[in-house]
């Protein structure tokens, strides 16, 4: 059974606002009416063919430079996350049709819902640093060591954050909003309607991380708050949440989640309950019975046994499971989508939508979550392979970051550079170029343009540059 959803006043929000296909960053307004490709569909296809989308093939998922053919990376991840995506949408604007159908931007029609939904979730990973969380947590450590805290301490409190608490969905937002651009300015120029599909957490790092001085001497950096936004972007989430009408935040000073980033966060964790465990049988991590009992939770059965079926093969008998559980799942958190769609319009819905459905599907979340936490994520082989991870980024930036604070007269570099960091500097130029960048006076600024080029490699080109500085010539492919 559903829970009883929430009676509110009448939303502050409303349909016309948050399907708005205005370009965030374009200085001239597309008329919607003139093509049979919709807006949202140009999203996709602009994401698609991007030059970071195509990056995520050898970015981690779950399991880091994993040589074992079908084990997932970003990219497949990202591709089943805005499939799902895509259902969800589409279920959600049938059942909220009489909703919808009085409430459309003109030129827009229920059916653009599963588009912006599919888009949104094509980009979700799409910021995501080498490493995966690995990488996150390594960035974060080497900013909170004690030798970096000088630099830091030149910074006001924003961007202090931003380090701190570096986050790969902030750095997402910068990449559509700003570096991966065409000809113009304005980052990809994708629609506010999918960005803000896209932004999981539409807020600064200060709105949900205020304690900059604990942080900063915190032994550990993995226990921070997630943030949407780096106060270098600030700016044009504003102009994004004024474009969809956001309310702001009950919780803090930024602002609520659209609703349809409701339906992304459900896509992508139906992707890391089902379709994750599956890569943990394949890695031997995990056993059949593991993960079926999961499945048959979310499906709504608990056979008293589980044993595999003497005709299917394990992989065959995982995908019908797992093609019935999505189906429940979907109509599940449809449901769930619709009977708190005032709650979700007012931006005053608590949790997920998963907390908002059938006990059944919440227990089988929780324990594919608990499961992957105990099994997966602290398995020797991928405890090993996160601390190579970590050394290799903490390589890197060693490397590269100095020059932020040292690099910044860039008219006669020979005089204050060694010859490593000359070196160092020709590496970066390239990238520089592209973005219409140069090391400046605001190492602020300066850090950011040096985490553009390290968290845009994939793995194997952050492990192979990382051996290089190391002396060691990588053969590895």
């Amino acid at each position: 059974m559903l829970n009883t959803p929430i009676s509110l006043s009448p939303p502050t929000t409303q349909w016309s606002h948050l399907l708005n296909s205005q370009r965030l960053g374009a200085s001239k307004k597309f008329n919607a009416n003139k093509s049979t490709r919709s807006q949202f569909h140009k999203d996709y296809d602009r994401l698609v063919f991007s030059h970071s989308f195509r990056q995520l093939n050898q970015k981690t998922q779950v399991h880091p430079l994993t040589n074992q053919l079908g084990i997932h990376t970003r990219l497949t991840h990202s591709l089943e996350v805005s499939c799902i995506g895509r259902s969800l949408g589409m279920m959600a604007a049938e059942k909220l049709h009489d909703k919808l159908a009085s409430g459309l931007p003109t030129g827009t029609s229920s059916d653009d819902v599963g588009v912006i939904v599919q888009a949104a979730c094509l980009a979700h990973d799409i910021g995501n640093p080498p490493f995966g969380h690995a990488g996150e947590y390594a960035i974060r450590d080497w900013f909170i060591k004690p030798e970096q805290q000088t630099v830091l301490q030149g910074l006001n409190n924003n961007e202090k954050l931003d380090l701190l608490a570096y986050e790969g969905n902030a750095q997402g937002f910068r990449l559509l909003a700003r570096n991966e651009h065409h000809p113009d300015k304005g980052g990809m120029r994708l629609t506010c309607a999918t960005l803000g599909a896209f932004m999981k957490y539409p807020w600064l790092a200060i709105h949900s991380n205020p304690d900059v001085q604990n942080l900063s001497q915190s032994a550990t950096a993995t226990k921070v708050q997630k943030f949407g936004c780096f106060y270098s972007e600030a700016s044009q989430l504003e102009e994004l949440a004024a474009c969809l009408n956001l309310p702001r935040s009950e919780q803090h000073d930024g602002f609520a989640r659209h609703p349809l980033a409701y339906l992304l966060e459900a896509a992508d964790d139906i992707c890391y309950a089902l379709i994750d465990l599956e890569d943990g049988i394949n890695l031997n991590i995990l056993t059949y019975a593991e993960v079926a009992a999961i499945f048959y939770e979310l499906i709504g059965e608990r056979p008293t046994t589980i044993h595999l079926p003497t005709h299917l093969s394990i992989r065959q008998s995982l995908a019908s499971l797992r093609a019935r559980a999505m189906m429940r799942l979907v109509n599940t958190v449809t449901d769930a989508f619709v009977a708190n769609s005032d709650a979700l319009l007012a931006g005053k819905l608590r949790g997920s939508l998963f907390d908002h459905c059938d006990t059944t599907v919440q227990n089988g979340i929780n324990q594919a979550k608990e499961l992957a936490r105990e099994k997966i994520f602290n398995h020797p082989s991928k405890v090993r392979m996160e601390l190579m991870a970590n050394q290799c980024l903490h390589r890197l930036l060693d490397a590269f970051m100095p020059l932020a604070w040292t690099g910044n007269d860039t008219t006669a570099p020979s005089q204050f550079m060694s010859f490593e960091q000359q070196r160092l500097l020709k590496l970066l130029q390239p990238h520089f170029h592209e973005h219409r960048r140069d090391l400046s006076d605001n190492i602020y600024h300066n850090i950011l343009n040096i985490l553009d080029f390290i968290t845009g490699m994939n793995d194997h080109e952050a492990y192979r540059l990382a051996q290089e500085l190391q002396g060691h010539w990588s053969t590895m492919v």
